[in-house]
């Protein structure tokens, strides 16, 4: 099967996790992405976050195979009139641009989107920003812990009232995934319309625009209520019963998304063993079960305590309401529609051995694009010198000039 992107060329000059993921995106698709890194590398290739096991075979950062998967890497030093002459040599027949340098730097070493498209028209342009190409903040940059998380109203909402900080991502480049999908998105629109009319494109995607599409049920509703803030208490008493997290007597939980109340009520306390509850005078309609919000959320809450993850699960299954487990990371693995989905893969490491890679959420014709592993630095860097016409002789001035690595 052939790969939504093949013969699609990008040229990446970008770091840490927000393009650079969107760029693996792309390179899963079927792309030829290729990485342009300084001679030190990409900075995101020696940050360590979290704990590595003692008992791992090797080092992986996971942070850095995850978002540069599939990629080609080439060392250049920007910095240089030579390293730029090359890089325009590489963007000579590209696609895509992307990119998520500051716009002054971007300026300075003339890759900003005016230089790029006056020399390529036809060129898709694309870059990432903290919080937008206009503006006062134009040329700040920002990062998904910030910009996306903080700025982006998400943490604010998601803390407790009376908390004594507020509510942090639930893990690293939370925000930048989400964003890089979106700008790959934005990518593969521009991609379209150059099909059809033959016209390039200048697209930016930022962390604070993301953030906003997540929140816009709330932020729209806010800001016609006039409304600073939602409430969120620790313990809130259910607007349905049935829509919420309910611990079990083994200390795991269950989610419910029963929304349509009154279909499901019946159903659900007869197979738990309470059809009572559903004749039940105060419990019988939604209207009722609002009345008596308290004593109906005693009772469910009581009732799924009373019982083990295991009989919930054999439980809830003979019925039709919606609900899930709460499940730990380390339980994603061995998930049956994760594994008949290839959600999550093995990627070939190039040693014999393979590592795990959360493979793309897009199935193409039912099946899934095949993740592979990130570049070791200036991987490439001699091959694609090649392929731009540089013989041995200019590839080794190169070198020794401190251009490439």
């Amino acid at each position: 099967m052939s790969k939504p992107l093949e013969g699609i060329k990008v040229v990446e000059v970008a770091m840490w996790a927000f393009v650079p993921a969107c760029g693996g995106m792309l390179s899963d698709l079927g792309a030829d992405v290729i990485k342009v890194e300084p001679p030190s590398g990409d900075p995101l290739r020696g940050l360590q976050i979290g704990s590595i096991s003692e008992n791992a075979a090797r080092k992986i950062d996971y942070s850095w195979e995850s978002y540069n998967r599939g990629k080609r890497s080439i060392t250049l030093d920007l910095k240089t009139e030579a390293g730029r002459e090359v890089l325009m040599k590489l963007v000579d027949g590209a696609d895509v641009f992307l990119t998520n340098l500051l716009p002054p730097a971007r300026r300075s070493m003339g890759i900003d989107a005016v230089s790029i498209r006056a020399r390529f028209p036809g060129i898709i342009y694309a870059s990432g920003s903290g919080s937008g190409p206009n503006g006062p903040e134009k040329d700040k940059g920002g990062y998904d812990a910030i910009s996306y998380w903080a700025r982006g109203s998400i943490s604010a909402t998601m803390t407790e009232d009376g908390a004594t900080r507020p509510v942090g991502p639930p893990g690293p480049a939370f925000g930048d995934t989400a964003s890089g999908a979106m700008l790959s998105g934005a990518i593969c629109a521009a991609l379209v319309k150059k099909l059809r009319t033959g016209e390039g494109s200048a697209v930016d995607v930022s962390l604070l625009g993301t953030a906003m599409w997540s929140m816009q049920r709330l932020i729209c509703q806010s800001t016609a209520d006039g409304m600073l803030r939602f409430p969120r208490q620790a313990n809130p008493l259910p607007f349905n019963v049935l829509v919420g997290n309910y611990r079990t007597s083994d200390n795991r939980f269950l989610s419910l998304c029963m929304l349509q109340a009154d279909k499901y009520w019946a159903p659900f306390c007869e197979v738990a063993g309470r059809s009572d509850l559903a004749s039940d005078p105060r419990y019988v309609d939604a209207t009722a079960r609002r009345e008596n919000a308290e004593s109906c959320w005693a009772e469910i809450t009581a009732l799924f305590e009373s019982k083990t993850l295991a009989e919930w699960r054999e439980i809830l299954l003979k019925q039709d309401g919606q609900w899930e487990v709460v499940q730990e990371v380390g339980e994603m693995h061995a998930d049956p529609q994760v594994q008949a989905n290839s959600y999550l893969q093995k990627a070939d490491y190039g040693d014999g051995t393979t590592i795990p890679m959360v493979g793309l959420p897009m199935l193409f014709d039912g099946k899934p694009m095949p993740a592979r592993r990130s570049p070791e630095l200036g991987a490439d860097s001699d091959t694609l010198l090649e392929s731009l016409g540089y013989d041995e002789d200019a590839i080794i001035d190169l070198k020794v000039q401190g251009v490439v690595f």
